[in-house]
């Protein structure tokens, strides 16, 4: 468990770089329960990341940054780390697979950062393993990081301000999210149930809950491009499993579904990540009361969303 009081420091060390997304109600009409969307898509680099990321760079030893920083991302880990070591005055360096969307790559040079890209095997073992061979600079593990799931845990310390959900579901790439979020919730509102989610194509938590040990699954690239995975990372499985006992999937049918009714009733967009809580709340799969849904980024290349809007699942 991610201390609270490190994550109410977290809170403090953000405050003047991490928006207080908004937590709004959506009345879905066909929705099986009351869903509450939590808005960490409208982030300065549209994505929860920077929360993590902030907190993390902000707290490092100045010696510590002296060679810049370095982490291995998808994109929106990638954006934040960029946004954070600029404002730290020093260089960013994003080793990122090479399916990685192009709007998100694009977004990272902008920061100023530079982008290396890699075979996906080469990106995972970089996650692994927990550092990046060949590139000078202090790891930022996009997941493991203690600060940056403290900073992650930020959203769970906001919603329990305003609102005692009945659920909070989460999307999972690796955990650093859920797991931030879930300790936060264990003190600020532990009456409410945590519930995972991750796409059917690559559902390494929901595996390993259902065997009680961690599972290698077989992992499909698709759309939802910052969620799943093909095993639980080293580490993070004894925190998970203290943490969430309930993992749900939805398919990409579900997913693309949800980016489309979160754009055409909500007026918001959501990547992929994004939209699998929605998803598992449209479709039954997070129970009944008031659900809160955490639209974790909205970084999706537009002829994706325009597939996705005309009813296609890419």
């Amino acid at each position: 468990m991610i201390p609270v009081g490190d994550i109410r420091r977290a809170a403090d060390v953000i405050s003047d770089a991490a928006v207080r997304t908004p937590l709004v109600r959506e009345p879905f009409p066909d929705a099986p329960c009351e869903i509450w969307l939590k808005l960490e898509c409208l982030q300065p680099i549209g994505a929860f990341k920077i929360r993590g990321a902030v907190n993390a760079v902000r707290q490092a030893p100045s010696d510590a940054l002296a060679a810049g920083v370095v982490t291995a991302s998808a994109g929106n880990m990638a954006q934040a780390v960029a946004w954070a070591a600029r404002e730290a005055g020093v260089g960013a360096t994003v080793v990122a697979p090479d399916h990685a969307p192009e709007v998100k790559v694009a977004a990272i040079e902008q920061l100023g950062a530079r982008v290396v890209k890699v075979p996906f095997e080469r990106w995972w073992q970089a996650l692994v393993e927990g550092r990046v061979d060949g590139h000078e600079g202090l790891f930022l593990h996009p997941v493991s990081d203690p600060l940056v799931m403290a900073g992650n845990g930020t959203i769970g310390l906001e919603i329990a301000s305003e609102l005692e959900p009945d659920t909070v579901v989460v999307p999972v790439g690796g955990g650093g999210l859920l797991s931030g979020i879930a300790s936060a919730l264990q003190v600020a509102s532990p009456r409410t149930r945590i519930v995972a989610v991750e796409p059917e194509t690559a559902a390494p938590l929901a595996a390993s809950l259902a065997r009680g040990e961690p599972t290698e699954v077989v992992y499909r690239p698709s759309f939802v491009d910052g969620a799943g995975g093909r095993s639980i990372l080293p580490g993070m499985w004894p925190l998970l499993g203290e943490l969430v006992t309930e993992a749900v999937t939805v398919s990409l049918e579900e997913t693309a579904n949800a980016v489309r009714v979160l754009l055409e009733r909500a007026r918001v967009v959501a990547e992929g990540a994004g939209a699998l809580a929605t998803a598992a709340a449209l479709a039954g799969k997070a129970g009944s009361g008031r659900v809160v849904c955490i639209v974790s980024g909205g970084n999706i290349d537009l002829p994706v969303l325009a597939r996705i809007a005309g009813g296609d699942v890419p």
